[in-house]
């Protein structure tokens, strides 16, 4: 069996092919990944997630951004597309281009089996280099449950579980108010 070594392309090489792409790709230093597709509680929970945000942040400075939107992550040569993404108005964009922004501050991720274990450790890893990130939650889609990452002055993480359809949270980058019921109404488990 012959193999073949994977090629290493650069950042615009990336852009240039995930702009013609019908189907999404995170770019890993060097590395084309595809990306999964979501399933209908995934696609659920960011909906409900976004109607969420925008009802309470109406007519705040910030942009709500869903999986579509691409984030440039420059320390570590990334391009991801995080679930659910607010960044501060004005929004800043990664130099040179229109459709990739560069200063979040705060994602979420929606957990499946296939992406769970990268989203808690590599992915926070990563979204922790960005000097704006403030805030990550992590939303089950198989139960009812959140892990809320809360940046602290000192630049360690506070973490915060929420398991109880009852139980309501503070997003305190953002100044709005969670429920673990809102959130799971149309999700059937």
């Amino acid at each position: 069996m012959i193999t073949i070594p994977a090629k290493n392309y650069t950042p615009e090489e990336y852009l240039e092919l995930e702009i013609a792409s019908e189907t999404r790709h995170e770019y890993r230093n060097g590395e084309i990944i595809p990306m999964t597709g979501g399933t209908p509680t995934h696609n659920e929970l960011v909906r409900a997630f976004t109607v969420i945000l925008s009802l309470q942040l109406h007519k705040q400075p910030y942009q709500i951004f869903l999986a579509d939107q691409r984030l440039w992550i420059p320390d570590r040569k990334i391009h991801t597309y995080p679930d659910v993404m607010v960044v501060a108005k004005p929004i800043e964009l990664q130099p040179g281009r229109k459709d990739t922004v560069t200063q979040p501050i705060f994602i979420a991720e929606i957990l499946s089996n296939s992406t769970k274990k990268r989203d808690r450790g590599e992915k926070f890893s990563d979204y922790r280099t960005i000097s704006s990130f403030q805030e990550y939650l992590l939303v089950d889609q198989t139960k009812p449950f959140v892990e809320q990452y809360i940046k602290q002055a000192d630049g360690q993480w506070l973490l915060m579980k929420y398991d109880r359809p009852e139980d309501k949270f503070i997003s305190p980058s953002l100044g709005v108010e969670i429920s673990l019921a809102d959130l799971y109404e149309n999700v059937d488990m």
